[in-house]
């Protein structure tokens, strides 16, 4: 729900600010947010298509140390290649309850709760909302996900979502730009200036 008042709205954005640049731990769902939620067959192979716009957030993001695992209640040997190609070595496929997946994560990781971001599209990522200090959802998730969510990205599933909250992670830690990275003058802050609002 987006913020309906100048201070509220002012509040919530800067706890979503807070937690993005304290995350230690991005969790992601696979299937509808780093895919198009489609599935398809090639023969007896499950295929899945991936946008390179998120793969380099991701890699940024494992650059500046945040640590990176996909949930999913799904999985393919797709999936697998793309993990092992973008460095995600925490990778849980065929899970049935993503909270308690997180909650073992979390543990083995080391990594709080209050330092972890989880984004999702559909009902059974919800539950990742409590082992979360933010819960986030692409565009085009379903709506009482993005009414849960306290950000909801421009972008939609498997199309750039993953990239727009990866930048936003980054400015937020002040590593916006990456090093090596060069930005034109005059280009915005990543996303973090006019980016959609938190919701409450």
């Amino acid at each position: 729900m987006a913020a309906s008042s100048s201070s509220g709205g002012t509040a919530a954005a800067s706890a979503v600010e807070r937690a993005l640049g304290a995350a230690r731990l991005l969790a992601l769902d696979v299937d509808g947010t780093l895919t198009d939620g489609r599935v398809s067959y090639f023969g007896t192979e499950e295929l899945a298509v991936f946008h390179v716009h998120d793969g380099l957030g991701l890699v940024w993001l494992r650059e500046a140390g945040v640590q990176l695992a996909w949930i999913s209640g799904r999985g393919s040997r797709a999936v697998e290649r793309r993990a092992r190609e973008l460095g995600v070595h925490e990778l849980r496929l065929g899970v049935q309850d993503k909270a308690r997946a997180l909650d073992e994560l979390q543990r083995q990781l080391d990594v709080a709760p209050e330092h972890t971001v989880a984004m999702g599209d559909d009902l059974s990522d919800l539950p990742m909302a409590a082992r979360a200090a933010l819960f986030v959802a692409p565009a085009n998730a379903r709506p009482e996900v993005r009414e849960r969510a306290q950000l909801v990205t421009r972008a939609a599933g498997g199309a750039g979502a993953v990239r727009e909250l990866a930048e936003r992670m980054l400015a937020a830690r002040g590593s916006w730009p990456p090093s090596g990275v060069h930005v034109p003058a005059g280009t915005p802050k990543a996303l973090s200036e006019g980016a959609p609002e938190a919701a409450e």
